[in-house]
Formats: C-alpha cells, sequence, structure tokens
C-alpha cells in the first residue's frame, strides 16, 4: 500500500454545523478537536464557508484541504464537512439523513423557529446519525424511531431523551467491545 495515502478510517465526519441565512451559527458540532480546536477558529472557518457557498448553487465545496457538502432551506444552512479524501457520498448520506428527519419533524417546513424551538431533539437527531465523528446511521426512518419520535405527539418527551441516553451508552459500550475485540485478534495474527 502507498504510505502516502491515508489509512481508511471509521473517523469520516470532521464537523456538522447549521447557520442561518446571515451565516450564525445556530449548531454545530466539531469531532476532530485538531481541526479548529477553538471557538474563535471554528467561528471563523464557519464564516468562510458561508461565503464560499451562500450563493453557489452547488451541494459540494472544497476549503482549506475540507471536503464540504451542504443544503439549504428556506432560511438556513446545512453543513457536513469531511477531510480532502472523504467520499462526497458518505457525507451527503449524512447531511440528506439529517435534513430528512427534521423535514419529518418540522412537517416539511424546515427554518430557522422550529429549528430553534426544538433544539434538544435537533442535537439528539444529531448524535443518532453521528457519534464522534462515526457514522451510524444514514436513514431517516431509523433516526426517528430511535429518538422515539411520534408526530401524534410533542417531537421528544423526557422519557425518549433519557431512553436515547440510555441506548446511547449502551452503544458506545458495544462500539468500545467490539473496538477491544479486533485489536486484539489484528495483535494475535
Amino acid at each position: 500500500m502507498d504510505s502516502s495515502s491515508p489509512e481508511p478510517s471509521l473517523y469520516t465526519v470532521k464537523a456538522l454545523f447549521i447557520l442561518d441565512n446571515d451565516g450564525n451559527r445556530l449548531l454545530s458540532k466539531y469531532y476532530d478537536h485538531e481541526f479548529y480546536p477553538s471557538m474563535k477558529d471554528q467561528k471563523n472557518f464557519e464564516k468562510k464557508v458561508f461565503n464560499k457557498t451562500h450563493k453557489a448553487d452547488n451541494e459540494i465545496a472544497f476549503l482549506e484541504g475540507m471536503t464540504i457538502v451542504y443544503k439549504n432551506s428556506i432560511d438556513l444552512f446545512f453543513y457536513v464537512v469531511g477531510s480532502a479524501q472523504e467520499n462526497e457520498l458518505m457525507l451527503m448520506s449524512v447531511l440528506n439523513c439529517l435534513f430528512e428527519s427534521l423535514s419529518q419533524i418540522f412537517r416539511k417546513n424546515v427554518e430557522r423557529r422550529g429549528l430553534l424551538d426544538n433544539m434538544e431533539g435537533v442535537f439528539l437527531i444529531v448524535d443518532e446519525i453521528i457519534d464522534g465523528g462515526v457514522i451510524l446511521e444514514s436513514d431517516p426512518q431509523q433516526v426517528l424511531q430511535k429518538v422515539n419520535y411520534r408526530a401524534d405527539e410533542n417531537p421528544l418527551s423526557e422519557q425518549s431523551v433519557a431512553q436515547h441516553i440510555s441506548e446511547k451508552l449502551a452503544l458506545t459500550t458495544n462500539v468500545l467491545q467490539s473496538a477491544k475485540e479486533q485489536i486484539k485478534w489484528s495483535i494475535l495474527k
């Protein structure tokens, strides 16, 4: 294998953020802390991304060695960021899953007001799709089922939040156990 090509990694997503139509941050999650470690660095990066993309008709941008997929809806801009070598389709699947999940919760109108009114639920959805930069889910139906969303109820009850946290802990434990097994078997080879 060519030593200059990066090793494949499960850590696909470097960052995910949602900005309003003025470029102001509404939600952001950075998964790689070497990638813009301070809040100031993150906001500067977001501003550069917004300035490059808010008038463009594309879905993909390249900036500062990063691959960025994006989508806008009414008064929001959604961004998913990966490394330069990352597969755009993988990043786009994350973006589409997030957008479709929110579309179902907001009954098709994904806009700033609904996002701000349901921020806790938005964070739960993001956490179901991505954990620490690893893509967990790309099917909006599965995401909504996991956060216990019902269209005829309030989007998220306290019980569903507690259930989400306990399922997240169980999943993290399973992922860690699986990683330990893989490391053990790779050492024993």
